[in-house]
Parts: C-alpha cells; sequence; structure tokens
C-alpha cells in the first residue's frame, strides 16, 4: 500500500471521513412479497437494502467514502477496498436491521459483480458468497450498469422499451432496454466518464480552496460555480461533431479547458493552485459544453429508434440515470431535447441516481420475477471490472449516419 493511501487511511480511523445513512419503511405488518437483500460496493459507496416484490424499500443503509477521497484527489483503489472491507458487515446488519428483516426470511442476495473498481467489486462478491453459503440463499449476481437503467421501474409504473442515458463519475452510455435483461447498445464514451472530467477540471482549478465549494465534490462544485457563472465567456469545441454516431468523448474536451485555463491563468498573472476570477465563467461554459455534447448524441440515438422502429413514433421515453443525472442544468436540457422531441423524460430521485443498494436489490427483484441469472452456487462467479451492458449495435448506428440539427439548434435547446 503506497504512502498516500496509508496517509488518507489514518486520517479516517482519526476523525469522521465518511456517513453512514440508513432508513426504514418496516410497518411490522406480516410480508407476502418475496424479499431481495442488495449489496453494491462497486466504486467507493457501500450500499445494502432490503426491498419485496411490490418495490416496497424495506430498510436501506449507505456508507459513503466522499470525504477521504475528496482528502487525496480522487479515488485511491487500495483504500477504497480497506473502507469497504470494514464497513460491508455494518451496513447489511444495518440495513436488515432497518428492514425488521433476518437473513432467513429473504428469497436472494444480490450483488454488484460487474464493471467497477476490481478491489472495490472483490469485496462485495467476498462478502455475500459467504453470506449465502452460510444460510443457502440464491445468489443474483447484478451488471451495475443493468441496475442503474431499471432502477426507473422503482420509482415508476414504466413497461420495456424505452432508451436510457448513462451518465456518471465512471460510465457514459446510451442503450435501448428491451427487457429485464436485454438491451441494445448505440454508443459510449471511448475514453472517460463526463462525472470523471467534471472532478478533474474541478481540480484543475483548485475549487476544493474556493470558499463556496471546500466540502464539495468536484462535479458538484462546478454546478454550484456554473449557476452564477456567463457560460457565454468562453466557448469549448465540442468533440466528435465529424462522427455520426452515439458514442461520447470527454477527454478531449478536457485537455480543451485546459488549455484555456492556462491561458486565463496566464492573463491573470497567476499560478497554477491559485483561484481564476474567472471560475464562475469557467465553470458554467464547461457545464455548458457538457451537456451539449451529451444532447447531440442523445438526439441522435432518439432519431435513430424512431427510424428503425426499435422505440415507438409517439409516445417514447428518455430515462436518465447515474450520479451526472443529479446535476440540474444537465436535467433541464435533456427535459428541452425531451420535450422538443415528444418524449417523456423520466429520472430516478436524486438519492437513486447515485451508486445505493436499493438499485441492485431491485434489479435482483426483477430477475428473481423473471427467473434470470438466479443462481443455487457462486463457484462460477467471477467479478468483471469491464463489462460490456447488451448487445452493441453502435456500427449499426454508425452506418445510418443520422445527421441532427445544426449546432445553433441544439445550443438552443441548452440555453
Amino acid at each position: 500500500m503506497s504512502s498516500i493511501a496509508k496517509s488518507v487511511l489514518r486520517s479516517v480511523k482519526h476523525g469522521r471521513a465518511a456517513w453512514l445513512r440508513t432508513s426504514s419503511a418496516h410497518s411490522g405488518k406480516r410480508r407476502f412479497h418475496r424479499l431481495v437483500l442488495g449489496i453494491e460496493t462497486s466504486c467507493d459507496d457501500t450500499g445494502a437494502a432490503v426491498v419485496d416484490e411490490a418495490g416496497c424499500v424495506l430498510g436501506e443503509a449507505l456508507h459513503c467514502q466522499k470525504e477521504v477521497h475528496l482528502q487525496s484527489g480522487g479515488i485511491i483503489p487500495v483504500v477504497a477496498q480497506q473502507l469497504h472491507r470494514e464497513n460491508i458487515d455494518r451496513v447489511v446488519q444495518e440495513a436488515l436491521s432497518a428492514s425488521g428483516v433476518s437473513v432467513a426470511e429473504l428469497a436472494a442476495v444480490a450483488t454488484t459483480v460487474k464493471p467497477g473498481l476490481a478491489l472495490s467489486l472483490g469485496v462485495g462478491l467476498h462478502y455475500s458468497r459467504g453470506l449465502v453459503s452460510r444460510h443457502q440463499k440464491p445468489f443474483i449476481p447484478i451488471h451495475h450498469m443493468e441496475a442503474h437503467a431499471l432502477t426507473i421501474r422503482l420509482t415508476h409504473p414504466l413497461e420495456f422499451p424505452f432508451l436510457v442515458l448513462l451518465i456518471s463519475g465512471g460510465h457514459c452510455l446510451l442503450a435501448v432496454a428491451q427487457g429485464v435483461s436485454d438491451f441494445l447498445l448505440l454508443g459510449q464514451s471511448i475514453d472517460i466518464a463526463p462525472g470523471d472530467m467534471l472532478d478533474k477540471v474541478a481540480r484543475r482549478l483548485s475549487l476544493s480552496k474556493h470558499p463556496e465549494c471546500h466540502s464539495m465534490a468536484g462535479g458538484q462544485a462546478i454546478e454550484h460555480l456554473a449557476q452564477s457563472g456567463n457560460q457565454e465567456r468562453l466557448t469549448f469545441r465540442l468533440p466528435m461533431r465529424q462522427y455520426r454516431n452515439c458514442d461520447f468523448s470527454f477527454s478531449g474536451l478536457q485537455n480543451i479547458v485546459y488549455n484555456a485555463i492556462v491561458q486565463k491563468e496566464k492573463e491573470e498573472g497567476i499560478q497554477e493552485g491559485e483561484i481564476l476570477s474567472c471560475v464562475k465563467d469557467v465553470a458554467a461554459a464547461v457545464q455548458h459544453a457538457v451537456a451539449v455534447h451529451i444532447i447531440q448524441r442523445t438526439y441522435r440515438a432518439m432519431l435513430f429508434c424512431i427510424k428503425n422502429s426499435i422505440l415507438p413514433s409517439k409516445n417514447a421515453t428518455l430515462v436518465v440515470s447515474g450520479g451526472v443525472a443529479s446535476n440540474q442544468y444537465i436535467r433541464k436540457v435533456l427535459q428541452n431535447l425531451a420535450d422538443a422531441n415528444d418524449f417523456a423524460l423520466l429520472c430516478p430521485p436524486p438519492r437513486l441516481c447515485t451508486d445505493n443498494g436499493v438499485m441492485i436489490a431491485w434489479n435482483g427483484i426483477e430477475r428473481l420475477r423473471a427467473g434470470l441469472g438466479v443462481l443455487h452456487s457462486t463457484s462460477g462467479v467471477r467479478y468483471e471490472p469491464r463489462a460490456p451492458l447488451g448487445i452493441d449495435i453502435s456500427k449499426r448506428v454508425e452506418e445510418d449516419s443520422i445527421k441532427v440539427p445544426k449546432l445553433k439548434e441544439i445550443r438552443w435547446l441548452a440555453s
């Protein structure tokens, strides 16, 4: 373990560097529905929840490592692993206690096994194997992105098919959900995810030193400062405009932003690590550029799905989930896009957009009801840091070469 990782872990032991959220909907009444315990450890949050077949969240708990990783400027996998190990049993027991349910009453245990940080996924899988072995319970391996995509069916009565945009710190993709385990992948990020880019830009701007943002994660700080910034004072060239597909690229945009920051620092005569006087304008312009790039690719996905009768031409639905879906500006832009194309826009509540045990338990319920991937042995189960979602038809999207409206019209949607 590196000296930085050891230093961060020491700070956890000597202060409150993480938090635990527990909630309960346990009524004490006799239950008639099957129950699933969901366990999530794909990145830096340790989550657990008990959900029943009716979609009632009986109890949940979440241990968040945000404060720890803010100290180091990013997630250190070995630190995340150690914190998962230290907290997973407590989180699971808190969720069970809040729900008033014993392991014996569970129909199954569902756990994220792909994709994510290898060291983090390993903790959840190892713990779950022991739990289902001791109590002789079925095990349901969960794809993290499938869980995000299906969370909307917990909160809304939505039927298949629907278009899904998943945007987070680790993932960015467009897919059509045709069934519980039936997805068509239209496009995805070819490099980094939007949340990752926003976090890196926030670090380059030293927003942790800004008096309004010292306790915020990078993406949150960008969104907060952007509210009082002027996005028109800087313009960033958008990536992949020449490619008529649904893939995303945020690494190139990040480099363009970095170059603009260097130029502004020169103009103001300051060094890297100091706060630009125009930092709010930079934040607003960056957030706007990310939103417009997302709009362009999502617009093409809508047109492709309607053209090929993958979605109905009327009353189609766009579902947006993942941590970046909590950004209110990006959500507003997507609402404008949906309205302009006669799509309904549905988003889970913000607390279910980020990683949590509820979405894993609900995905377990969906799979249990459909009889998909319910295992009675964990011997062949392995965690997978990289795992595609569904059938990749992105080449077919590119072959259709669908034009989207001119950039001026796209920018209008984001105005």
